[in-house]
């Protein structure tokens, strides 16, 4: 028995270590093909961290290989951490491009150290190092080659993670093709910069940053305001008209046949321009609305009427000094965007300092398109109230009931503005060209379908409202702030023909605002608005009534106040505190329902998760004690 037992414990033994040797080799194997494979799950709502489907349309129809070369100093020891942070996801990001174009495109990473060789091709290059304060060079770059094209990035901004997949694929998509898109661009206000003029005039100035954005992906010309030379579809694929001020009926006419002929067009009209900085008359209202092709293509702009909505306010400091809720300056959110639109669908929010307002003629046969609208709680204002503040707009506020259209997209086959030819004078009657235009040398009516967008607002492309501008260890970074810039490149890179880079540019943020929060102090500011426009009317109907009890009263008694004056005033001053005690309720109930959304946001996050837990395993624990007895 004795023998039997150790036989049998002796394979046992055998038997253990055998199966703890298979279950090692087992793990050894699943651990070898779980680490060949590429399992992906992007959790977050957007999708943030995935390829978008335009992204991987441009990896399917790729003509030629490219090479992703980063240079990185991840020895560097005093590289900020916000780098070294970006610089991990990018690279774990980077490995999608790979995956997706099934290794045509492929991602190599270079550390540049002090006289090395990667240093020497990082120069090479034309990667940019930042100097930091310890005197260390650190390379944070790219360069994407394929063939014998080159495309760089000198310095990679952290600032710009929204935009990483847009920039790389914008590279991998240039690199396919030897040219450009060509855009021209005419324009009444700088936006080109100007040079140096000498020592004593400063350093000059920079060209706008929506200029330099577009000349990444496309060939930005600029068109003289004054140029009399027709503009053909053949020479540009794509003509933007921004604030056509002081802008000859030539140069209409061009635009007009440009258009005529199927070119597609941008217009950026302006009822009261706030980024128009050339000297004029104080008080005067600075426009360019081009009147004459916006009545040919069925649309108008009322001149002299700015929109104002409460439910897009922005935030800004008045003349004195005070923050206050500007209603002029409308901060356009997620519901005022057309979501069928492609260019428009994931914009989240947009800055348009006093826009007009776009109406579509009665008699209007083309396609009319609403882009960008207002919120149903604005009206139309002269524009002049807009200089005066936001008391005296709130005052005479009415909402109406219609959403206010911003930008537009007509369609159609355009009749000409000029029927009459090519003009041949300005408005004072002077002769602009001896030559005087014939019958076959203008179209009367358009060869091709043609497409316009026409924003009724050129400030929105101004550098302030859309991009902060900062100095890291002394390389410039601008930073984006809202979809300014992004509206006009998706309607740029759509009328150029790469629809397919809209879905890129236009992705989910990084930021989660509290939506339900800015609700709440938006139906409070609706209520305390109903009640302080209440106090206004009192205030207008009291003083009215003192002045009829004025005139009644004796000559003699004109310094004097009356029992029926002193009676009215009175019940005015009690009428006011009830007022005021009542805007006080409404402003300690927001602050007290922003309190309990705060209080129950903290509970969910410290305790619910722990709790859910708790309770899962002690369900579980029941279940496992039942099912044993």
């Amino acid at each position: 028995m004795s023998e039997k037992k150790k036989t049998f414990s002796a394979g046992k033994s055998l038997y253990s270590a055998g199966g703890v040797a298979l279950v090692l080799l087992i793990l050894i194997f699943v651990n070898a093909i779980i680490s060949r494979a590429n399992l992906r799950w992007d959790a977050t709502e957007d999708n943030l961290y995935s390829l978008s489907e335009g992204t991987r349309e441009i990896l399917s129809n790729m003509e030629q290989d490219v090479v992703i070369k980063v240079f990185y100093s991840e020895d560097a020891v005093n590289t900020p951490v916000h780098i070294k942070t970006y610089a991990r996801r990018m690279l774990d990001f980077l490995s999608e491009y790979e995956y997706f174009s099934d290794r045509r495109v492929r991602v190599e990473t270079y550390n540049p150290q002090p006289d090395s060789e990667a240093e020497d091709w990082a120069r090479k290059y034309g990667v940019q190092p930042i100097n930091m304060p310890t005197g260390d060079l650190l390379y944070f770059g790219l360069v994407a080659v394929a063939a014998d094209q080159e495309e760089v990035i000198p310095s990679i901004d952290p600032t710009r993670e929204a935009h990483l997949e847009y920039d790389i694929t914008r590279i991998i998509s240039r690199l396919q093709s030897p040219t450009k898109p060509r855009i021209g661009i005419i324009s009444g206000l700088p936006i080109f910069g100007s040079p140096p003029m000498g020592m004593m005039q400063g350093q000059g100035q920079e060209p706008w940053l929506f200029v330099e954005e577009l000349r990444k992906s496309h060939d930005v010309a600029e068109v003289s305001p004054d140029a009399g030379d027709l503009l053909s579809p053949e020479d540009y694929d794509l003509l933007i008209l921004h604030y056509p001020k002081n802008v000859g009926p030539e140069i209409l006419y061009a635009v007009d046949q440009y258009v005529l002929a199927g070119g597609n067009l941008i217009v950026f009209a302006d009822p009261f321009s706030v980024s128009d900085g050339a000297p004029g008359q104080p008080g005067q209202i600075k426009s360019a609305i081009p009147e004459t092709l916006l009545s040919a293509w069925g649309v108008e702009i009322e001149p002299n009427q700015v929109v104002v909505d409460f439910d897009y306010a922005t935030r800004l400091r008045n003349q004195q000094n005070q923050v206050e809720n500007n209603p002029v300056w409308l901060s356009v959110g997620p519901e005022g965007f057309n979501a069928d639109e492609i260019t428009t669908s994931q914009l989240e929010s947009m800055l348009l300092p006093a826009a007009g307002a776009i109406s579509k003629s009665a008699d209007s046969t083309y396609r009319y398109e609403p882009l960008i609208q207002s919120s149903k709680n604005s009206a139309l204002t002269e524009a002049f109230r807009a200089q005066f503040g936001t008391e005296g707009l709130r005052r005479n506020f009415t909402p109406t009931v219609d959403q206010y259209d911003l930008a537009v997209r007509i369609q159609g086959v355009f009749k000409t503005a000029f029927p009459d030819g090519k003009p041949t004078g300005d408005a004072d009657g002077e002769t602009m060209s001896d030559k005087p235009a014939t019958a076959d040398e203008s179209l009367r009516e358009g060869t091709d379908q043609a497409m316009v967008v026409l924003v009724a607002d050129a400030d929105l492309l101004f550098d302030a409202f859309y991009v902060n501008r900062q100095n890291l260890f002394g390389f410039q970074i601008a930073q984006v702030f809202n979809d300014n810039l992004n509206f006009l490149l998706n309607t740029s890179e759509m009328l150029t023909g790469s629809e397919a880079m809209i879905s890129i540019r236009s992705r989910g943020k990084f930021e989660r605002p509290f939506t339900r929060v800015e609700e709440l102090e938006k139906k409070a500011q609706s209520r305390w608005l109903a009640r302080e426009q209440e106090l206004v009317r009192k205030v207008e109907e009291t003083n009215q009534k003192l002045r009829q009890l004025e005139g009644q009263k004796d000559p003699s008694q004109e310094f004097i106040i009356s029992e029926k004056q002193e009676a009215e005033i009175e019940k005015f001053q009690e009428e006011k505190r009830r007022i005021q005690q009542e805007l006080k309720l409404v402003r300690r109930n927001l602050r007290a329902d922003i309190e309990a959304l705060g209080t129950k946001l903290k509970f969910i996050n410290i305790f619910l998760a722990p709790l859910l837990v708790s309770f899962a395993g002690l369900g579980y624990a029941l279940y496992r004690r039942k099912k044993t007895r």
